[in-house]
């Protein structure tokens, strides 16, 4: 999808030493394409790099926080936008190349890599989620250091469905313990802002109306600290899962994500598998059925 001229993140100071980014295409629910995370990095960047702020907050417009990926876009022109861009953050090419080897890179450049970056800023980050935040908008939250949700939150991630294994960012076990991370990608179900503060996932949940003024109160209580000590217990906590070997056993499950697409690719000609997603298959250049 290549990019427009209208900005679909606002970058927003609510108060001193606390910036907010913030995903503004609600009319499409936040669904993310290439330019959106272009601009994201973005954001993160212009926040990184002012040495006035301390923390970060990362929210969205609209009734959802995000739809997850914007898949009424073909694949086809997001590895062309990735192709183009200037801003890339990891060190891998070929995205106009054909199946596998072009979904490899652009995912990998898009989602993995950008995912590792944001989720090592030497920031804190706080994500504000509200409505429904499905399949690759897992992602955002997971990438954050702590996570605010509204009542009305919903998490899910569907993507088995459609024969491919996880998102790119496959954090699951991580954030859910193992036994429920299995559960949450087997059936497709949708967990509430409750089941996933009672499993560790949400550090609180709050009415709708509160969303806002709770994560930019734990912001500021957090943006008192000092920067540096901020820092480095960031640091000291993530390379904990690093030790334990979180960043391993994502990059393993994104290698298997692929084996799915490649799977699909020989069977159904498309990285996806349509035959119980048929929404799939009413997508421009998308297969009709599976023995098409």
């Amino acid at each position: 999808m290549t990019e427009t001229a209208e900005p679909t993140v606002r970058y927003e100071m609510p108060t001193d030493n606390i910036a907010r980014i913030v995903l503004a295409r609600a009319d499409k629910h936040n669904a993310i394409h290439p330019q959106m995370l272009f601009e994201v990095n973005d954001a993160f960047n212009r926040a990184l790099y002012d040495d006035a702020v301390k923390v970060i907050i990362l929210a969205a417009d609209g009734r959802n926080f995000s739809a997850g990926h914007d898949i009424a876009g073909t694949v086809e022109e997001y590895m062309e936008a990735m192709q183009a861009h200037p801003r890339k953050v990891g060190h891998w090419s070929g995205f106009t190349e054909e199946a596998t080897h072009g979904w490899y890179a652009a995912e990998k450049e898009g989602y993995l890599e950008t995912a590792r970056r944001w989720r090592n800023l030497a920031k804190p980050t706080i994500c504000a989620v509200q409505g429904k935040c499905i399949a690759g908008a897992l992602i955002f939250p997971w990438v954050c250091d702590l996570i605010v949700a509204s009542k009305d939150a919903v998490f899910s991630d569907p993507v088995v469905t459609f024969g491919v294994s996880g998102v790119e960012w496959l954090a699951h076990p991580w954030e859910l313990g193992a036994r429920k991370a299995k559960e949450f990608l087997f059936t497709s179900d949708t967990w509430s802002a409750e089941e996933a503060w009672r499993l560790g996932m949400v550090n609180h949940v709050v009415e709708r109306d509160a969303l806002d003024d709770f994560t930019l109160a734990m912001a500021q209580k957090i943006a008192a600290k000092p920067a540096f000590a901020l820092k480095l217990a960031k640091e000291a906590i993530n390379k904990t899962l690093d030790i334990q070997g979180q960043a391993n056993a994502i990059d393993a499950a994104f290698s298997l994500h692929h084996l799915c697409h490649t799977q699909n690719f020989r069977v159904y000609g498309w990285g996806m598998d349509p035959t119980n997603a048929p929404g799939l298959a009413t997508i421009p250049g998308r297969p009709p059925k599976a023995d098409s």
